[in-house]
């Protein structure tokens, strides 16, 4: 059996979600009715930076976190307001989305291009 390429999960995965541009994600977080959620791992936050004011939920953790049949449930992953997921390019986030789609979580959305493209527009990133 041949191993479906990833890029072809991403490209299926995209078909599938909402996909918000940086803009549009930027002032439905300043309203407060948006929470961007950065799934990226630890070392990268590290690294690269983080978005102001976005939760951090590690990829590895995210059904868990999301579930609330699970004893690793996240409170602040309930709230009402849209759910925007991202990573570093948006491979991993849109992988992510749908599968929470899939999960029956609603109101949620991945940002087009990720942390990348966030910092490359010349929005804020908190270092350290």
């Amino acid at each position: 059996m041949a191993i479906t390429p990833v890029k072809e999960l991403v490209a299926a995965a995209r078909g599938e979600i909402e996909t918000l541009d940086i803009e549009t994600a930027k002032t439905g977080q300043a309203r407060g009715d948006l929470m961007l959620v950065d799934i990226r791992d630890i070392r990268e936050l590290e690294r690269e930076g983080r978005v102001p004011g976005a939760y951090h939920a590690p990829r590895g953790m995210l059904e868990f976190w999301f579930d609330p049949s699970s004893p690793y449930f996240k409170d602040k992953l309930a709230g009402p307001e849209k759910k925007v997921l991202f990573c570093a390019s948006a491979w991993r986030s849109a992988l992510a989305v749908k599968t929470l789609q899939d999960m029956g979580v609603e109101n949620i959305a991945d940002l087009r291009g990720g942390f990348t493209a966030w910092r490359d527009a010349g929005e804020t990133v908190d270092k350290g």
